[in-house]
C-alpha cells in the first residue's frame, strides 16, 4: 500500500513538473523581453548618469560634489532622515505589536491611517503643512507671534519627511507578525517574563529581518524625497534644499555636469540599498532553511 502511494505521488511529481515546463523559445522569448525592458529602463539610465556625471573628468564631478550648497544639502538630507527614520521605526514597531497582537475599537482605522501617506500625492502633503503651518496658514499667526518658523524651514522638511516615510516599517511588520501569532509571547509571559523581555528575546528576534527591511525602504525613501519637501522647503540655497531639490535646481541653470553627478551619488546609495536588501533577504531565506531543516525528523527523510 505503502509503494502504490509513493508511485501515484512521484507520478503525480512527474506530471507537475512536465505541466510547468514550456518550449524553450517561450522561455527565451520571455527572458529576451525581460532583459530588454530592464536594460531600457534601467541599466541605460543609469549608465547616462554617470557618463554625464563623468563627461568634463573625474575631478569637475568631485568638485560638484564638494561646492558647499551640495555639502549643505547633504547635511539637511542626512538630518531629515536621521530624525525620520528612527521615530517611524519606533512607530512602525509599536503599531505593528498593537494591531497584530491585540483587538480593540478602531483597529481598521489606524490600519487605514497607515496606508494614507501611500495614497495620498505628496505634492498634497506639502500644500497641507502649509496650510496649516504656512505664514496665513490655521497655526500660522500664532506660530508667527512666537517666531516659530516652519513652512521655509528645517522642521516643516523633517515633517514632510517624516509624513512620507511613514508606513514604510509598520507595513513590513503588521503581516509578519500576524502570520506569526502570539503563542510564544504568551507562553513567556506565562513563564513570568516582563513585557520588555517578552519583546526583547521573544517578539524582536522573530521579526529582526523584516525590521531591517523596512527601515532600509525608509531611509531609501527619506532620501530621495522630492514633491512634499519641495513644496515646504522654499528652495532657499544652502539652507533649505535637499539633494533632489538641488538636482532640480542645478539642472534648471544648465549646469548638467553637477546635476548628474549628485544623481549619480544618490544612485550608489540606491544601488547600496538594492545590495543590502538583497544580502538580507538571502539571509533570511537561509535561516528559514535551516529552521526546516532543523524541523523535519529523520523519519521523513
Amino acid at each position: 500500500m505503502a509503494g502504490t502511494t509513493q508511485k501515484r505521488w512521484t507520478s503525480g511529481q512527474t506530471k507537475s513538473r512536465r505541466g510547468t515546463e514550456d518550449p524553450w523559445y517561450i522561455r527565451w522569448t520571455l527572458v529576451a523581453i525581460a532583459a530588454l525592458f530592464a536594460g531600457v529602463f534601467l541599466v541605460l539610465p543609469l549608465a547616462n548618469v554617470f557618463g554625464q556625471a563623468l563627461a568634463k573628468g573625474w575631478q569637475a564631478a568631485f568638485g560638484s560634489l564638494t561646492d558647499p550648497d551640495t555639502i549643505a544639502a547633504t547635511k539637511l538630507t542626512a538630518l531629515a532622515t536621521l530624525i525620520s527614520v528612527p521615530l517611524n521605526t519606533f512607530f512602525g514597531v509599536a503599531a505593528a505589536w498593537l494591531i497584530a497582537k491585540f483587538e480593540f475599537r478602531g483597529k481598521a482605522i489606524l490600519t487605514t491611517l497607515i496606508d494614507l501617506p501611500f495614497s495620498v500625492s505628496p505634492v498634497v502633503t506639502g500644500l497641507v503643512y502649509v496650510l496649516l503651518f504656512g505664514l496665513r496658514g490655521y497655526f500660522g499667526p500664532w506660530l508667527d507671534r512666537h517666531d516659530i518658523q516652519i513652512i521655509f524651514a528645517v522642521p516643516g522638511i523633517v515633517l514632510a519627511t517624516i509624513f512620507v516615510t511613514f508606513p514604510f516599517v509598520a507595513r513590513e511588520l503588521i503581516p509578519l507578525m500576524q502570520a506569526q501569532g502570539s503563542d510564544q509571547e504568551q507562553a513567556a509571559l506565562t513563564l513570568g517574563a516582563t513585557g520588555w523581555q517578552t519583546f526583547w528575546h521573544v517578539t524582536l528576534p522573530s521579526i529582526k529581518w523584516g525590521l531591517l527591511y523596512g527601515v532600509i525602504l525608509c531611509t531609501a525613501r527619506a532620501v530621495g524625497e522630492f514633491g512634499a519637501v519641495s513644496v515646504v522647503s522654499g528652495h532657499i540655497t544652502g539652507i533649505t534644499d535637499t539633494l533632489p531639490l538641488r538636482i532640480e535646481k542645478l539642472d534648471k541653470e544648465y549646469n548638467s555636469v553637477a546635476a548628474f553627478s549628485i544623481a549619480g551619488l544618490l544612485a550608489v546609495l540606491a544601488l547600496l540599498t538594492l545590495g543590502l536588501k538583497t544580502w538580507l533577504e538571502h539571509r533570511q531565506q537561509r535561516e528559514l532553511d535551516l529552521a526546516q531543516t532543523s524541523s523535519d525528523s529523520p523519519d521523513e527523510h
